[in-house]
């Protein structure tokens, strides 16, 4: 987790990108996002640099024109501003600097969808796209192999995904893939629906059912569950006919578990007592 610290300095240089980005289109932000992720790019595969962009002995506004100088002539005006203030502030570690890059580079394009009216679609994307996932090992173990290049498996789901589906959630599956955070990519595609979800006020619900819901069912469950966490609720469903009937979900680390699989292993597990 974040210190207090670091999280102060995210919030500061999130309100200034915010604000240097109030009038801006959804295209422009989507530019702004795609520097930032670049940076976190670059960020993550020089250790040396990320040292010395949080090194406690130099002042903030000597790490701040650290990074303009490096970042000059590249990016646009508003990213330099962005980026300078959020190393001229206070991180634990290096890595909470490299989080805070790509925490912020993915909430500007989460802007940018909000802008494009495409940000419910694009939770939906994500989620679907790990589904696909899931439901292929040997694209699981491809996209979650640390040892192959990232850009060869960024162009395994570029290829996959070309024309179809949103282009922030493209780029925020390429982020998924080279670990949001360290994460794995699953693990990493989740919190990104979460991120999503959030940026709609709204909590995940994971269903697992038997059969798939109809709509009245759907609609149902979500306002049952709406009522309970005080506010809307993004139902992500998967049908699984292993657990036979009943259903399942999970909100946060609250788990309702009804399936007729639970009971019976619970009552194999009394029997065997």
């Amino acid at each position: 987790m974040a210190s207090s610290v670091s999280q102060q300095s995210y919030a500061t240089a999130a309100e200034k990108l915010t604000g240097a980005t109030r009038t801006a289109t959804a295209a422009q932000v989507a530019t702004v996002a795609d520097e930032i992720l670049s940076v976190a790019a670059l960020l993550r595969t020089q250790p040396r640099l990320r040292r010395a962009l949080t090194d406690p002995s130099r002042s903030g506004a000597d790490r701040g024109e650290l990074l303009r100088s490096l970042l000059s002539g590249k990016v646009s005006q508003i990213t330099a501003d962005a980026l300078a203030s959020l190393v001229s502030g206070r991180f634990s570690r290096p890595g909470e600097l490299l989080d805070a890059v790509e925490r912020l580079g993915v909430d500007a394009l989460l802007d940018s969808a909000q802008r494009d009216d495409k940000l419910a679609e694009v939770e939906d994307e994500l989620f679907r796209f790990g589904q696909i996932v899931s439901g292929n090992s040997q694209l699981a173990v491809t996209l979650s192999d640390p040892g192959a290049p990232i850009d060869r498996r960024v162009k395994l789901v570029t290829d996959l995904l070309k024309g179809k589906v949103q282009l922030a959630t493209a780029r925020l599956i390429e982020v998924a893939i080279a670990g949001l955070g360290g994460r794995g990519f699953e693990t990493s595609l989740t919190r990104l629906v979460e991120w999503t979800a959030a940026k709609r006020d709204r909590e995940v619900a994971y269903v697992t059912v038997a059969k798939p819901l109809t709509e009245a069912e759907e609609q149902a469950l979500a306002g049952k569950l709406a009522t309970m966490y005080g506010r809307q609720v993004s139902l992500k469903v998967d049908v699984d006919p292993a657990i036979i009937g009943g259903v399942s979900v999970q909100v946060g680390s609250d788990l309702y578990d009804g399936t007729i699989l639970r009971r019976l292993n619970a009552a194999k597990q009394a029997f065997a007592k």
